[in-house]
């Protein structure tokens, strides 16, 4: 069975909820009998929201919970408080503050990554200098500075990376806190599935800089006598390592940008959803909230079809829905023509004890129904309003095609949808158009400018472009002189996008992400994946730079540095779905993004470097 890593986190949460005892094998569920309080940064509540509701923390003996920063009154009863929080300054201030207050009887420390030496310190002379250290029951390092919103999907909620680690004015230091950040969020990761896996990468840029040290911490962790992966270090229960294969979001900048015209992509980035949590109008005002995740089967079947076919399957479910219905009332004398038979008293009151049986079941499909139904509506008024099949249709139309006609250029800039509908589009446009002439560039700039759209997005990707194009022509001579110009202009973002605008590219329908990651997975030789660095942490030094592995592999990590998205998760998900025999891939990212978040980041570049003009704002309606 393959590793899922909701579950594994949810495991990891109740045992720190059972207050770090081990868990009934048999129900996976805490000791009931054991009350206590739940305290959590607003960090760790992000961790906690898609994972457990609030009907499971009463479950597990949770009676009150809260936000650290939130003034709280003292308790007297014997009833342990569990904090989760993240390692900082602030939350250590703060336990030692309630701690001297004496809010609890007892304290249960639970940090959401280890905690530095010299915090573990303030907190032991805090705690005893307020006389106070006796209600410090216990000090934990739970390695889950992650959330985990799909069987195979995590994000390290680790916002604007992509500008941070691409920021002309970015120096060392800073670069190195991040990438230590991303390591430390994966190093939890592995931790909780209890995997070293042989990591793969592309040279030069982010995604080499984390390989590297997460190599080493992984290395420095394997050598202490009992460490996170002495139990359960097989996936799957196999003798294979998994794959990790981690990517910097420049290897293909258009699928964070495209619109996309599924059902999950389309509700994350027309709607917002948001940790599993959608909230949307309500049909007589206000906002109605739903949740969309493993639970809700209709969203698990039909989240990958394409809009129409959601459509329909709504309606399928709903005729399904009303026939169950007449059938239930037909057995049941609940319609005219019913088979009730006042003679056969048996066998209608086992037509009524059926027809009771089936309510619940019933009255859940109904409420999905309702739910896709309401969604949808209004998903189709956004839809309508801005033209989104459109988009969608012609901008993957770009990307296979390599270009579009000029008419239709102008009449998309021109047309329906918001300001950064439009600039989405024309950056689609930049990407995928190999030769660009100079006046169909200043006409797109010039329809942007007329919608009032802040152009530093659509600037910064010219200008990358632009360098590509002078790096691919360049001799080798000159081509030095250029590396060390851009370097200083562009800081970090021009070792992940030296190799050519090939890579930004797909050249079909599947996305150049999905097609490495098959490749890797197969480990066969493969000149698209030949110059990709190898790391075993298991394995020497030395011999971990051999060129192959032995493949093919069954299971595969892949993070996305510098946000990812629901249009990846997806075609990753049916890479492994389709493969013989089936595969498995968890993907993670730094941070889930619409496509309009990206393009904001984007922007910010821009403004940095002194690029773009026209509107302040490029996210409202256009007229």
């Amino acid at each position: 069975m393959a590793l899922n890593l909701r579950l594994k986190h949810t495991e990891c949460i109740i045992r720190m909820l059972n207050l770090n005892q081990p868990l009934n094998s048999t129900t996976t569920t805490a000791n009931e009998q054991v009350y206590k309080i739940l305290i959590y940064d607003k960090f760790c509540q992000d961790i906690l929201s898609p994972l457990i509701h609030v009907k499971d923390l009463r479950k597990h003996g949770v009676t009150l919970y809260f936000l650290i920063d939130k003034d709280r009154q003292p308790i007297n009863d014997d009833v342990p408080a569990v904090y989760f929080v993240r390692p900082s300054q602030e939350n250590v201030q703060l336990i030692i503050s309630d701690a001297s207050r004496g809010l609890y009887n007892s304290f249960h420390l639970n940090f959401s990554s280890s905690i530095p030496r010299p915090l573990l310190e303030d907190l032991a002379s805090g705690t005893l200098s307020s006389d106070s250290i006796h209600r410090v029951g216990k000090v934990f390092d739970q390695y889950m500075e992650f959330v985990t919103l799909d069987d195979n999907l995590f994000s390290l909620a680790d916002k604007n990376c992509y500008v941070k680690l691409n920021d002309p004015s970015a120096g060392d230091k800073e670069i190195e806190e991040i990438v230590d950040r991303i390591v430390g969020g994966l190093f939890c990761v592995l931790a909780t599935l209890g995997v070293v896996p042989v990591i793969r990468c592309p040279r030069g840029g982010p995604a080499e800089m984390v390989a590297s040290l997460l190599d080493q911490r992984l290395r420095d962790h394997l050598l202490v006598k009992n460490n996170l992966f002495t139990e359960g270090g097989n996936f799957s229960g196999s003798l294979q390592k998994p794959i990790l294969c981690l990517f910097d979001r420049n290897f293909e900048l258009s699928v964070a940008i495209q619109h996309d015209f599924r059902y999950k992509p389309l509700v994350h980035d027309v709607l917002g959803l948001r940790l599993n949590r959608l909230n949307v109008q309500g049909e007589k005002g206000g906002t109605k909230s739903f949740e969309l995740d493993r639970f809700d089967p209709f969203w698990v079947a039909n989240g990958s079809l394409e809009f129409p076919g959601v459509a329909n399957e709504i309606e399928t479910q709903l005729n399904k829905y009303k026939r169950d219905v007449d059938e239930v009332n037909r057995r049941t004398g609940g319609s005219d023509g019913a088979e009730f038979d006042g003679t056969d008293l048996i066998g209608n009151t086992k037509h009524l004890m059926n027809a009771v049986n089936s309510l619940p079941e019933l009255t859940e499909r109904k409420k999905v129904i309702d739910k896709h139904t309401h969604i949808a509506t209004v998903l189709l008024g956004e839809i309508k309003e801005r033209s989104l099949d459109s988009y969608a249709t012609k901008e993957c139309d770009m990307m296979v095609r390599g270009g579009i006609d000029r008419s239709e250029l102008v009449a998309v800039l021109k047309g329906k949808g918001t300001k950064m509908d439009k600039l989405r589009f024309a950056i689609m446009y930049l990407i995928s158009t190999e030769s660009l002439p100079p006046s169909e560039v200043e006409m797109v700039e010039s329809a942007l400018r007329e919608s009032e759209v802040d152009t530093s997005a659509f600037q910064y990707v010219k200008k990358i472009k632009a360098l590509n194009l002078s790096l691919a022509s360049a001799n080798s001579a000159s081509r030095s002189n250029i590396v060390d110009w851009a370097e200083k202009l562009y800081g970090q973002s021009l070792s992940a996008v030296t190799a050519g605008v090939k890579n930004l590219l797909s050249s079909d329908h599947q996305l150049a992400l999905t097609r490495t990651v098959d490749a890797l997975m197969e480990g066969r030789p493969n000149p698209e994946i030949e110059s990709y660095l190898v790391f075993d942490p298991r394995a020497p030094k030395s011999s971990s730079s051999s060129s192959h592995l032995r493949g093919p592999f069954k299971e595969a990590i892949v993070f996305m540095i510098g946000g990812g998205n629901y249009v990846e998760y997806g075609s990753l998900q049916d890479l492994a779905q389709h493969q013989q025999p089936v595969k498995h891939v968890i993907y993670g990212t730094t941070e889930i993004l619409t496509g309009g978040e990206f393009v904001e980041q984007l922007a910010a570049l821009g403004q940095k470097m002194g690029l773009g003009g026209g509107s302040s704002s490029s996210a409202g309606p256009v007229s």
